[in-house]
């Protein structure tokens, strides 16, 4: 005699209430898990210009980004920055840079992916272990442009080829990330985090200087002659002979962003089941 359909439902209601529930907790603890906000602070560089202050602020940088908590113990996040660096042979303590007399400035635009490690267990909107210091270390890409202002003027360095290497370097360079900084659930929904973070790039041309000078001969742009080499504007005496050092000998620039941020989480019912 077969299985009736009253009791065929009576048989599989129950897993099937069981599979509906489970399913309901994994999508809300997933839920629980994202968080989105905005970022802003300063923004830095150390390479040529700036070879000895590791904490030189020299423009600002904002964005955007997504966290996802794996646990109270790891995330990941995705961001988009946009930021300025800048520096200049002006203001520096040192003669031997001071009678050098390059500057720049350069927008960059990284996307980076990051993974982040608390040092407490911290769940954003849970009610407890509101505070945590981590470290992070990623990885990113990042757009840039050096620039220079000429006589009133601003030109974009790469194209111009100041120490005439045979072609224009890239415009974009993978960089390490990382650094550290502290998290706080300052309300329910909303955390506060501040941060220092440093950028290895695998370029030495975040500020177009790198190499040698090289021969005055060799330019045919007026411009880029007059930028290659500005040692003499102030009092006529140029310093930059050809072949000699332009850059320091370091192969990566660094740029670097001091930043608080402000986080969204998408909280839902707990699942006690």
């Amino acid at each position: 005699m077969g299985i009736r359909r009253p009791q065929l439902l009576n048989l599989f209601m129950p897993r099937l209430l069981t599979i509906i529930l489970l399913f309901i907790c994994f999508t809300t603890a997933r839920a629980q898990k994202w968080e989105f906000g905005v970022l802003a602070g300063g923004s830095g560089y150390m390479g040529d210009l700036n070879q000895r202050n590791p904490l030189q602020v020299s423009g600002v940088a904002a964005g955007l980004f997504a966290r996802y908590n794996f646990s109270g113990y790891a995330a990941a996040r995705l961001s988009i920055t946009k930021a300025q660096i800048e520096g200049a042979d002006s203001t520096s303590r040192f003669k031997q840079q001071r009678d050098r007399n390059l500057s720049f400035f350069t927008p960059l635009t990284e996307v980076a992916l990051i993974g982040e490690l608390n040092f407490m267990e911290y769940l954003p909107g849970a009610g407890y272990n509101s505070f945590t210091p981590y470290i992070f270390l990623g990885l990113a890409s990042a757009n840039y442009n050096p620039q220079a202002n000429y006589n009133g003027q601003s030109y974009e360095l790469r194209s111009l080829r100041t120490e005439q290497q045979r072609v224009p370097y890239k415009n974009s360079t993978l960089a390490v990330p990382f650094g550290a900084g502290v998290k706080y659930n300052i309300l329910g929904k909303l955390s506060l985090t501040g941060e220092v973070g440093y950028r290895t790039a695998y370029t030495d041309r975040l500020d177009d200087v790198s190499g040698l000078y090289a021969p005055k001969s060799s330019f045919t742009d007026p411009i880029a002659r007059a930028l290659s080499d500005r040692s003499g504007e102030r009092n006529g005496i140029y310093i930059g002979d050809a072949g000699t050092q332009r850059g320091d000998t370091r192969k990566h620039d660094t740029y670097m962003f001091f930043q608080i941020s402000l986080s969204y989480t998408f909280l839902s019912q707990k699942c006690y089941y």
